[in-house]
């Protein structure tokens, strides 16, 4: 019985781990089962997606940065033909280098401080520049027709052979800015000399920009000496105080222009700016088609005075100080608005240039694909991204805020009762000159509290014990982005081809945008069609030629092709049915 009962109990236990292992197995098998289910579900779901015909997405398939062709015109002559030889010839480049050089050495700048014209006498040396004109370019002045509007600002006109067609509008402004008496000697060349050492054109106004009215002078004469008369009206406008915010010259210039023509009735406007940049191992024509806003803020601390013997722990200096360092301790985020060039010139170096920065690269792609475009509210990661491309960059998508006037006091022992300084805005496209006065409120409260003194935001007169906000008359709102990339044939698109035509297909095409204020301010009305574009492109010379201070200079290259843009260019507008 023992032995039996052992047996039986060595069975049972087999009995036992085969019932276990059988359970085992079985719940194993459930679970490979499931297993395969679920794998099957998954390969079937992702061969779907590798296999089945997808709906074709249109964003993805056309190009977001599209390149035209190079644009010749189709109808010449052979003196048209010979004209396109001489532009590059010897002689020319002598003619245009003498131009250009005694135009520098005229020395018309306008101060800040300028009064009226005919009151002002330093205004009398555009009466020299005119003249000067008039004697290097005899035959524009002997057939287009000249209006002096205001005394000193030029207004040419040539009238095309169908005026149905909205005119051609070139603009470029006669004054420089001043060159302290200080910095005279730190020129390698005196600033109004005109020098030329070979390769480049000195002095001031050489680069910003006679460079861009002579040129446009230049071929509007070679055109009339090879016999061409315009289709399209040609208008050149010439103002004479852009570097002061433009309101004797362009200010007016623009209202007879509005009146003559009408609401958007110019074809297009071509003014000085951007050229064309390197970047991503590319090279870039970069037309400006917008700019940013600009507002400048005075900030008036009042607080009582008294002998300094016994000050207060704080007076209206330390007050306005304190606020000037909550000012800049909290600047404006980048922000990259869908409407800021800035953008599309991204997208042109994602699409054309392999060496587009990658991360750059995702965060676009990320932007590109979201319903949505970036929150105006909270952190764009793209535009922070592309902020670290250096502050020149980076001010191009941000409100830049400086101070840049302060004074206060008038003696040594006596407290100062009145604080002033006056803090500019470059307003980025996007926002506006509500949200600048929203902003520079909130600060200004913090310390107003602190003090004890009453706040005056932008609608009242100053009261003692006191900090003030008022706006200056120069206010201006971020410009209106001109169209480029359209399904119908543009100016954009006749500005792109000639660029390409004269440089060659290595330069490629994209909106840019201005960080500072050309005197397009006052055309928005005149066309849509705005081009701040300085066309001549000299592969030698580095940045904006030293614009505003010392040693400013232009290539002599970059000049005469400047010249050369400017005769294809109004030949294409003149065949191009817009």
């Amino acid at each position: 019985m023992a032995k039996n009962w052992g047996i039986q109990k060595v069975e049972q236990a087999r009995y036992n781990n085969v019932s276990k292992n059988y359970n085992y197995l079985i719940k194993a098998t459930i679970i490979l089962l499931l297993t395969g289910l679920l794998f099957r579900n998954y390969i079937l779901e992702s061969l779907t997606l590798s296999w089945s015909p997808q709906p074709e997405n249109p964003a993805k398939s056309e190009p977001k940065c599209p390149q035209v062709e190079p644009l010749y015109p189709s109808q010449t002559t052979k003196e048209l033909d010979d004209l396109e030889d001489y532009l590059k010839s010897d002689s020319f480049r002598s003619k245009s280098i003498e131009r250009l050089s005694g135009a520098v050495q005229i020395p018309t700048q306008s101060f800040d401080d300028s009064g009226n014209v005919g009151e002002d006498p330093r205004w009398d040396i555009f009466y020299s520049f005119a003249d000067y004109l008039s004697t290097t370019f005899p035959l524009v002045h002997s057939t287009l027709q000249l209006e002096k509007v205001n005394t000193h600002a030029l207004l040419f006109t040539w009238p095309g052979t169908n005026p149905k067609l909205k005119p051609t509008v070139l603009m470029a402004h006669q004054d420089v800015v001043p060159v302290p008496d200080s910095t005279v000697g730190q020129w390698t060349h005196p600033p109004f000399s005109g020098h030329f050492d070979g390769k480049f054109i000195w002095g001031r106004g050489s680069s910003d920009c006679k460079n861009q009215l002579i040129a446009a002078l230049e071929a509007i004469e070679s055109l009339i000496e090879a016999g061409y008369t315009p289709t399209r009206t040609v208008v050149l406008s010439l103002g004479f105080d852009e570097e002061i915010s433009g309101q004797r010259g362009a200010g007016h210039l623009a209202k007879a222009l509005i009146k003559k023509y009408g609401h958007h009735g110019a074809a297009v406007i071509v003014d000085e700016g951007m050229s064309v940049i390197e970047n991503w191992d590319k090279a870039w024509a970069v037309p400006g088609v917008g700019e940013k806003g600009y507002v400048d803020v005075d900030v008036t601390v009042r607080m009582p005075g008294g002998h300094s013997s016994i000050p207060p722990e704080h007076n209206g200096i330390g007050v306005a100080s304190e606020l000037i360092t909550i000012i800049e301790a909290n600047p404006y985020e980048p922000y990259l608005d869908e409407t800021n060039p800035y953008l599309a010139l991204l997208r042109c170096g994602a699409e054309h240039a392999p060496s587009f920065p990658s991360k750059l690269r995702k965060l676009l792609n990320k932007r590109d694909h979201q319903s949505t475009c970036a929150k105006k509210h909270g952190k764009d990661d793209l535009a922070n991204e592309a902020a670290k491309l250096g502050r020149g960059t980076k001010y191009l998508f941000t409100t830049s805020v400086a101070v840049d006037i302060i004074n206060g006091g008038v003696k040594s022992n006596a407290l100062p009762e009145r604080t002033h300084f006056t803090v500019n805005h470059r307003i980025n496209v996007g926002s506006s000159s509500e949200a600048i006065f929203k902003h520079i409120t909130s600060l200004a409260a913090q310390v107003a509290k602190k003090y004890d003194l009453a706040l005056i935001p932008f609608n009242g007169t100053e009261t003692p014990s006191s900090i003030t906000l008022s706006a200056h008359s120069t206010l201006l709102e971020p410009a209106p982005t001109s169209p480029t990339f359209e399904s119908r044939l543009t100016p954009f698109d006749i500005l792109s081809g000639t660029t390409r035509a004269l440089y060659s297909t290595d330069v490629l095409v994209a909106p840019g945008i201005m960080t500072g204020n050309t005197d397009t301010r006052y055309y928005w009305d005149l066309s849509e069609h705005i081009f701040r574009y300085g066309p001549g492109w000299d592969k030698e010379q580095v940045g904006l030629g030293d614009i505003h201070t010392v040693d400013e200079r232009i290539g002599i290259q970059g000049h005469i092709d400047g010249v050369r843009w400017f005769v294809q260019f109004l030949r294409n507008m003149d065949e191009a049915e817009l």
